[in-house]
């Protein structure tokens, strides 16, 4: 120790201070300037921290709700839903209700049982095909609704255009007092709203679960799945009211489904995929909210391209079904499909010459043969000589694994498939990589425990 620190001190802080100081000061200062310093002034500032915690309690809502709609293949409900429920708010605003309002509630989540209604009747009664019955009621209800905002725009205080992509920024300037404390009303709209659909979907979810996985299963099983069903619609309605002051009937929708869609892409546990889509759509609330005001546009419109950013970076990066992870998984099976073949050939040339003698070596028939061969000699699965190329133990018992799996398919096809001796060697290379050690036994005692395949060639015993 007494020697080390010295040359530490030494060595590594004139390093330290010659990189690490200058990339420091040249990528995290401007970094800190262009986007941790005005966030510094957005939480300083009471009206934008209100505003991104409005915006993110609504991303929250629509995140739970939207993961159920899309794992039961129901976004496009949503989407209409989310348009559909325009004519019972602006009804229910004509009735004497205030945005946000219980009565504005109720008239969204009657507008958004007619939509159902409607979409049912076009496609028992109309023939039409249910997405096509989506189209038509959601489209027609949703310009009856904007006719309607127009047509009462001088005698209600409800603008189509905040209809249609919400005012965000102005939501801390409409405010209700609580315990002294001003908070902005669609803040507490869309707490209330969150909090009675965080409830309904603890009370429900194993009811939801089952729904949604296997609808024909849990009607058998006494589950009223058309209940379900309209219950999960009527949240819709619910946070999709609670995001309109927010982020409009229009980009309500990327909230409902686009965290969904992410966090489908990270796990495959759906109370961890409600959970990520709860965390992915509020991160994207506040940070779409902090990139709007500093670039000086609408707020909603950045909300929806953070969240179009996030599943881009989803779709690429998700470890199991990500682009990037499915190429390396492709192209390492090649690699381990290529290897095996080549354990397999010289598996069969020693078995053609006896077992055991060096086989003599040959030019490779590519590149990627050559490397692969390269590769088995310096992992030792293959030995070379100077009389040839040998497999070690190791090689050797892959290799019959995979001539084993080969010809016990051979046996299998020949006794069941009825196919001639020409077709069944390419489904056998093909399927000698994927059998595991059960399915190897259980294809043994199909065929009888025979010694040998359709060809007369032995079948080696497991390895």
């Amino acid at each position: 120790m007494h020697m080390l620190d010295p040359l530490t001190g030494w060595m590594l802080n004139p390093l330290a201070g010659w990189m690490l100081d200058p990339l420091a000061g040249w990528m995290l200062d401007p970094l800190a300037g262009w986007m941790l310093d005005p966030l510094a002034g957005l939480l300083g500032d009471g009206m934008h921290a209100w505003a991104i915690a409005t915006a993110a309690v609504v991303a929250a809502g629509c995140g739970l709700v939207g993961t159920l709609l899309v794992v039961r293949r129901m976004s496009l409900m949503g989407d209409a839903i989310s348009h559909a429920v325009l004519p019972g708010i602006v009804l229910a605003v004509l009735a004497g209700g205030r945005p946000g309002g219980p009565l504005v509630l109720v008239g969204a989540v009657v507008a958004a049982l007619v939509t159902v209604w409607l979409t049912e009747l076009f496609r028992t009664r109309g023939g039409l095909a249910e997405d096509a019955g989506v189209g038509v009621a959601f489209t027609t209800l949703f310009a009856l609704g904007v006719v309607l905002a127009t047509a009462a725009a001088s005698r209600v205080d409800l603008d189509p255009g905040c209809v249609l992509y919400g005012v965000l920024e102005l939501v801390p300037f409409d405010t209700v007092s609580i315990g002294g404390l001003e908070v902005p009303r669609a803040f507490v709209t869309a707490a209330v709203v969150l909090a009675a659909v965080l409830l309904a979907a603890v009370l429900t979810w194993p009811l939801q679960v089952f729904t949604a996985f296997d609808p024909e299963a849990a009607r058998a099983a006494g589950v009223p799945v058309a209940a379900v069903t309209q219950g999960l619609l009527s949240a819709t309605a619910l946070v999709t009211v609670a995001g309109f002051e927010t982020v409009g009937a229009i980009l309500v929708v990327a909230m409902l489904v686009v965290p969904a869609a992410s966090s489908e892409l990270l796990t495959h546990r759906l109370h961890r995929m409600a959970a990520l889509a709860v965390v992915l759509g509020s991160v994207a609330a506040a940070l779409g909210y902090l990139l709007a005001w500093r670039c000086n546009t609408n707020a909603a419109g950045m909300i929806a391209v953070v969240l179009g950013a996030q599943y881009a970076l989803c779709l690429l990066l998700a470890p199991d079904r990500g682009l990037v992870a499915r190429l390396v998984n492709s192209c390492w099976f090649q690699w381990r499909v290529r290897c095996e073949d080549e354990l397999a050939a010289c598996w069969r040339a020693e078995e053609a010459a006896g077992g055991g003698v060096p086989i003599p070596p040959s030019p490779p028939r590519g590149l990627a043969d050559g490397l692969a061969l390269a590769w088995l000699a310096v992992t030792g699965q293959v030995l070379r000589g100077p009389r040839g190329w040998l497999l070690s133990p190791a090689g050797r018992a892959r290799a019959t694994t995979v001539v084993r799996s080969h010809r016990l398919w051979e046996a299998w096809l020949g006794r069941h498939a009825h196919l001639p001796l020409d077709h069944l060697h390419p489904p056998a290379e093909w399927i000698e990589h994927h059998l595991g050690a059960d399915v190897r036994r259980r294809i043994e005692d199909e065929v009888g425990r025979e010694a040998s395949d359709p060809h007369g060639r032995s079948i080696p015993p497991e390895s």
